[in-house]
Protein backbone atom coordinates (compact mmCIF):
# COMPACT_ATOMS: atom_id res chain seq x y z
CA UNK A 1 0.00 0.00 0.00
CA UNK A 2 1.44 3.37 -1.03
CA UNK A 3 2.33 5.80 1.71
CA UNK A 4 0.42 9.06 1.92
CA UNK A 5 2.56 12.19 1.49
CA UNK A 6 2.16 14.03 4.76
CA UNK A 7 1.92 17.79 5.12
CA UNK A 8 4.78 19.26 7.12
CA UNK A 9 2.34 20.71 9.65
CA UNK A 10 0.17 17.61 10.02
CA UNK A 11 0.85 17.34 13.80
CA UNK A 12 -0.61 20.81 14.35
CA UNK A 13 -3.57 20.06 12.08
CA UNK A 14 -4.21 16.77 13.87
CA UNK A 15 -4.08 18.35 17.33
CA UNK A 16 -6.48 21.10 16.27
CA UNK A 17 -8.91 18.55 14.88
CA UNK A 18 -8.57 16.34 17.97
CA UNK A 19 -9.22 19.24 20.35
CA UNK A 20 -12.25 20.30 18.31
CA UNK A 21 -13.53 16.73 18.53
CA UNK A 22 -13.11 16.75 22.30
CA UNK A 23 -15.22 19.91 22.51
CA UNK A 24 -17.91 18.34 20.36
CA UNK A 25 -17.93 15.30 22.68
CA UNK A 26 -17.95 17.45 25.84
CA UNK A 27 -14.76 15.72 26.97
CA UNK A 28 -12.15 17.60 28.97
CA UNK A 29 -8.62 16.17 28.99
CA UNK A 30 -5.54 17.71 30.56
CA UNK A 31 -2.85 19.11 28.24
CA UNK A 32 -0.53 16.32 29.43
CA UNK A 33 -3.00 13.62 28.40
CA UNK A 34 -3.58 15.29 25.04
CA UNK A 35 0.20 15.40 24.56
CA UNK A 36 0.38 11.66 25.27
CA UNK A 37 -2.38 10.88 22.78
CA UNK A 38 -0.67 13.02 20.15
CA UNK A 39 2.57 11.14 20.87
CA UNK A 40 0.68 7.91 20.24
CA UNK A 41 -0.63 9.29 16.95
CA UNK A 42 2.88 10.34 15.87
CA UNK A 43 4.22 6.88 16.68
CA UNK A 44 1.35 5.21 14.82
CA UNK A 45 1.90 7.37 11.73
CA UNK A 46 5.64 6.59 11.77
CA UNK A 47 5.30 2.83 12.29
CA UNK A 48 2.45 2.59 9.82
CA UNK A 49 4.73 3.75 7.02
CA UNK A 50 6.79 0.57 7.41
CA UNK A 51 4.57 -2.00 9.08
CA UNK A 52 1.03 -1.33 7.82
CA UNK A 53 -0.59 -1.38 11.25
CA UNK A 54 -3.82 0.20 9.99
CA UNK A 55 -5.42 0.72 6.60
CA UNK A 56 -6.06 4.34 7.57
CA UNK A 57 -3.06 6.30 6.27
CA UNK A 58 -4.06 9.95 6.72
CA UNK A 59 -3.31 11.33 10.22
CA UNK A 60 -6.47 13.47 10.24
CA UNK A 61 -8.54 10.40 9.38
CA UNK A 62 -6.75 8.56 12.20
CA UNK A 63 -7.94 11.29 14.58
CA UNK A 64 -11.53 10.64 13.52
CA UNK A 65 -11.60 6.89 13.03
CA UNK A 66 -9.19 5.84 15.76
CA UNK A 67 -8.67 8.44 18.48
CA UNK A 68 -12.11 10.02 18.78
CA UNK A 69 -13.83 6.70 18.07
CA UNK A 70 -11.89 5.12 20.96
CA UNK A 71 -12.78 7.97 23.31
CA UNK A 72 -16.47 7.73 22.43
CA UNK A 73 -16.88 4.76 24.79
CA UNK A 74 -15.21 6.51 27.73
CA UNK A 75 -18.51 7.45 29.48
CA UNK A 76 -19.45 3.75 29.49
CA UNK A 77 -16.20 2.43 31.00
CA UNK A 78 -16.37 1.46 34.68
CA UNK A 79 -13.57 0.70 37.15
CA UNK A 80 -13.04 -3.05 36.72
CA UNK A 81 -10.07 -4.51 34.86
CA UNK A 82 -10.54 -4.23 31.09
CA UNK A 83 -9.26 -6.28 28.16
CA UNK A 84 -9.33 -5.05 24.57
CA UNK A 85 -9.59 -8.08 22.27
CA UNK A 86 -8.14 -7.82 18.76
CA UNK A 87 -6.68 -4.45 19.66
CA UNK A 88 -4.72 -4.02 16.43
CA UNK A 89 -2.50 -1.00 16.95
CA UNK A 90 -3.95 -0.54 20.45
CA UNK A 91 -7.43 0.78 19.79
CA UNK A 92 -9.28 1.53 21.94
CA UNK A 93 -7.18 0.00 24.73
CA UNK A 94 -4.10 2.22 24.63
CA UNK A 95 -6.21 5.37 24.41
CA UNK A 96 -8.30 4.27 27.40
CA UNK A 97 -5.12 3.51 29.36
CA UNK A 98 -3.76 6.98 28.63
CA UNK A 99 -6.96 8.72 29.70
CA UNK A 100 -7.70 6.50 32.73
CA UNK A 101 -4.36 5.84 34.49
CA UNK A 102 -6.14 4.16 37.42
CA UNK A 103 -7.71 1.57 35.07
CA UNK A 104 -5.85 -1.69 34.49
CA UNK A 105 -5.99 -2.31 30.74
CA UNK A 106 -4.86 -5.41 28.85
CA UNK A 107 -4.57 -5.29 25.06
CA UNK A 108 -4.53 -8.56 23.13
CA UNK A 109 -3.75 -9.28 19.51
CA UNK A 110 -2.37 -12.28 17.63
CA UNK A 111 -0.20 -10.07 15.38
CA UNK A 112 3.29 -9.70 16.83
CA UNK A 113 4.09 -6.66 14.68
CA UNK A 114 1.14 -4.85 16.22
CA UNK A 115 1.95 -5.81 19.79
CA UNK A 116 5.61 -4.85 19.20
CA UNK A 117 4.43 -1.37 18.28
CA UNK A 118 2.34 -1.13 21.45
CA UNK A 119 5.22 -2.49 23.56
CA UNK A 120 7.57 0.16 22.18
CA UNK A 121 5.04 2.92 22.84
CA UNK A 122 4.43 1.66 26.38
CA UNK A 123 8.16 1.66 27.14
CA UNK A 124 8.69 5.13 25.69
CA UNK A 125 5.77 6.62 27.62
CA UNK A 126 5.81 4.71 30.92
CA UNK A 127 2.30 3.28 30.67
CA UNK A 128 2.32 1.26 33.88
CA UNK A 129 -1.39 0.38 33.73
CA UNK A 130 -1.09 -1.35 30.33
CA UNK A 131 -0.45 -5.08 29.81
CA UNK A 132 0.25 -6.41 26.31
CA UNK A 133 -0.53 -9.98 25.21
CA UNK A 134 0.37 -11.56 21.87
CA UNK A 135 -2.10 -14.43 21.48
CA UNK A 136 -5.48 -15.44 20.19
CA UNK A 137 -8.26 -14.74 22.67
CA UNK A 138 -9.00 -18.47 22.98
CA UNK A 139 -5.44 -19.06 24.23
CA UNK A 140 -5.40 -16.33 26.86
CA UNK A 141 -6.39 -16.87 30.48
CA UNK A 142 -7.59 -14.30 32.99
CA UNK A 143 -10.69 -12.68 34.45
CA UNK A 144 -11.90 -9.26 33.39
CA UNK A 145 -14.87 -7.15 34.39
CA UNK A 146 -14.90 -5.45 30.98
CA UNK A 147 -14.20 -7.07 27.60
CA UNK A 148 -14.22 -4.57 24.76
CA UNK A 149 -13.51 -4.92 21.06
CA UNK A 150 -13.82 -3.25 17.69
CA UNK A 151 -12.59 -6.39 15.93
CA UNK A 152 -15.24 -9.11 15.99
CA UNK A 153 -17.41 -9.78 12.96
CA UNK A 154 -20.40 -10.73 15.13
CA UNK A 155 -21.58 -10.56 18.72
CA UNK A 156 -21.87 -14.36 18.74
CA UNK A 157 -18.20 -14.69 17.80
CA UNK A 158 -17.20 -12.22 20.50
CA UNK A 159 -19.12 -14.04 23.22
CA UNK A 160 -17.97 -17.49 22.10
CA UNK A 161 -14.32 -16.49 21.89
CA UNK A 162 -14.10 -14.60 25.17
CA UNK A 163 -16.67 -15.94 27.64
CA UNK A 164 -13.93 -17.76 29.56
CA UNK A 165 -12.37 -14.35 30.22
CA UNK A 166 -15.48 -12.66 31.61
CA UNK A 167 -15.55 -12.29 35.38
CA UNK A 168 -18.70 -12.77 37.41
CA UNK A 169 -20.93 -9.73 36.83
CA UNK A 170 -18.66 -8.62 33.99
CA UNK A 171 -19.77 -7.02 30.72
CA UNK A 172 -18.95 -7.25 27.04
CA UNK A 173 -18.60 -3.89 25.27
CA UNK A 174 -18.84 -4.35 21.51
CA UNK A 175 -18.14 -1.31 19.34
CA UNK A 176 -20.38 -1.48 16.30
CA UNK A 177 -21.61 0.68 13.44
CA UNK A 178 -25.35 0.54 12.86
CA UNK A 179 -27.41 -1.24 15.52
CA UNK A 180 -26.84 -4.99 14.91
CA UNK A 181 -30.44 -6.09 15.48
CA UNK A 182 -30.02 -9.51 13.86
CA UNK A 183 -26.86 -10.27 15.83
CA UNK A 184 -28.59 -9.35 19.08
CA UNK A 185 -31.59 -11.54 18.21
CA UNK A 186 -29.25 -14.46 17.46
CA UNK A 187 -27.58 -14.42 20.89
CA UNK A 188 -28.12 -17.41 23.16
CA UNK A 189 -30.69 -17.12 25.94
CA UNK A 190 -27.81 -17.18 28.44
CA UNK A 191 -26.71 -13.74 27.21
CA UNK A 192 -28.71 -10.57 27.75
CA UNK A 193 -28.53 -7.13 26.22
CA UNK A 194 -27.94 -4.47 28.87
CA UNK A 195 -27.97 -1.39 26.68
CA UNK A 196 -26.81 -0.23 23.26
CA UNK A 197 -26.26 3.52 23.32
CA UNK A 198 -25.46 5.52 20.22
CA UNK A 199 -21.92 6.88 20.42
CA UNK A 200 -20.95 10.49 19.79
CA UNK A 201 -18.08 10.42 17.31
CA UNK A 202 -17.37 13.83 15.76
CA UNK A 203 -16.78 13.91 12.00
CA UNK A 204 -18.00 10.30 11.63
CA UNK A 205 -19.95 9.63 8.45
CA UNK A 206 -21.61 6.51 9.83
CA UNK A 207 -23.55 5.66 12.98
CA UNK A 208 -21.68 4.10 15.90
CA UNK A 209 -23.12 2.08 18.79
CA UNK A 210 -21.78 0.35 21.88
CA UNK A 211 -23.54 -2.96 22.47
CA UNK A 212 -23.27 -3.87 26.17
CA UNK A 213 -23.92 -7.52 27.02
CA UNK A 214 -23.85 -9.61 30.19
CA UNK A 215 -24.64 -13.12 31.29
CA UNK A 216 -28.37 -13.55 31.81
CA UNK A 217 -27.92 -14.66 35.42
CA UNK A 218 -25.79 -11.60 36.27
CA UNK A 219 -28.69 -9.40 37.35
Amino acid sequence: MANVKLAANWPEQARTRFEQGLKDMDLSLTPAVIDSIMAYLAALVKWNQAFNLTAVRDPLAMVDKHLLDSLSILPHISTGDLIDIGTGAGLPGVILALVRPELNVTVLDSSSKKTRFITQFKAANGLKNLTIVTARCEQHQGQYMQICSRAFASLQDMVAGTEHLLASNGRWLAMKGHMPEEEIAALASTIRLETAPALRVPFAAEARHLVCLARAEAL
